[in-house]
């Protein structure tokens, strides 16, 4: 079978999917998009800004709607394992759990104690290890224990059903000029890029964020191939050990530019946010960090897009944030 690639990725692929995740049994949201000056939040500069709030999603990020689109296409009562920083591991928890499948989430020894936990509850198996060991540790699974992997962002059904979110953007700023969206391994910048520029937007920019000291798709687009590195971040849910093969591809077609964040940048976006009573992950307010740092070129008076793409994050994490 041909290996799936860029050219895989359709407007028409992409429809249905979202036709999928519309009417998924997991009930995922439309979520609202708020203009930014209807917020407390201070205005970086004159432009019209518009919040997506997939913090509000039933299982607190974007992950739900890549999973609702997996889950839709395999067998029901299967056994599967992942890996995932939290997020992911949620939503596929709580489809797991939702379509009778047996689930195994392996995840880094660095994220959050409380995410086990959490993702326990739904029934789902937890093993934790080193970043390092992500990828030998389900490979172990697949191979032992007949276990078929899901991945939590390389994936077409899962960035087809990401890629909802930008459709539903384009339903309320049909021509954006610049859209802003996190990146981890790459698998929501790719949907939500792909949605945007096959739907005809030609002029809008699209910027893919990460964390200074977990770059893997930043470093991909200077060594022109996906490539790894040893990642660092509070923002765990944007620090997998390597970008992902079909987001780069999309990413290098659809995506201006990836720009970089510090954590401090990231830590200070959680508080401004949660002081406007918006409670946003560090890996969820990359995007926002980004804009009131300028790091995005040439916002001045145009129509921008910011994603918050996730809320999971628990009293006892926000209290280690200054106000």
């Amino acid at each position: 079978m041909a290996e799936i690639s860029a050219d895989s990725v359709t407007l028409d692929l992409l429809m249905e999917a979202r036709e999928t995740v519309r009417s998924s049994p997991l009930e995922v949201i439309n979520t609202p998009m708020i203009p930014w000056c209807q917020t407390t939040l201070p205005l970086p500069m004159n432009c019209n800004i518009h919040i997506k709030l997939e913090n509000l999603q039933r299982t607190g990020s974007f992950k739900i709607r890549g999973v609702a689109n997996q889950f839709a296409r395999k067998p029901r009562g299967g056994h599967f394992v992942t890996m995932s920083a939290g997020n992911y591991g949620k939503s596929f928890a709580y489809a797991s759990k939702h379509y009778g499948s047996k689930g195994k989430v392996v995840m880094p020894e660095t994220a959050p104690e409380s995410r086990s936990v959490l993702i326990q509850s739904f029934g789902v198996e937890v093993e934790r290890v080193p970043t390092s060991r992500l990828m030998s540790v389900v490979n172990r699974c697949v191979q032992e224990d007949n276990m078929t992997f899901l991945h939590s962002y390389d994936d077409l059904d899962l960035i087809a059903g990401h890629a909802s979110l930008g459709l539903e953007v384009l339903e309320v700023t049909p021509e954006p000029d610049v859209v802003v969206v996190c990146c981890g391994g790459g698998g929501l910048l790719a949907g939500v890029a792909a949605a945007i520029k096959l739907s005809g937007c030609d002029e809008t920019r699209i910027y893919g964020v990460e964390p200074e000291g977990a770059c893997t798709m930043y470093k991909s687009f200077v060594e022109k191939k996906p490539v790894g590195m040893d990642t660092k971040s509070i923002a765990s849910g944007l620090a997998p050990p390597f970008a992902g093969r079909l987001p780069y591809e999309l990413c290098r077609r659809h995506v201006e530019e990836i720009v970089l964040v510090s954590d401090e940048q990231i830590t200070a976006a959680v508080s401004a946010l949660y002081g406007s009573g918006l409670v946003v992950e560090p890996s969820g307010c990359a995007a926002f960090a980004a804009i009131v740092n300028n790091k995005i070129p040439d916002m001045e008076a145009k129509n921008i897009v910011c994603i918050l793409s996730g809320g999971n994050i628990g009293k006892d994490e926000l209290a280690n944030f200054p106000d």
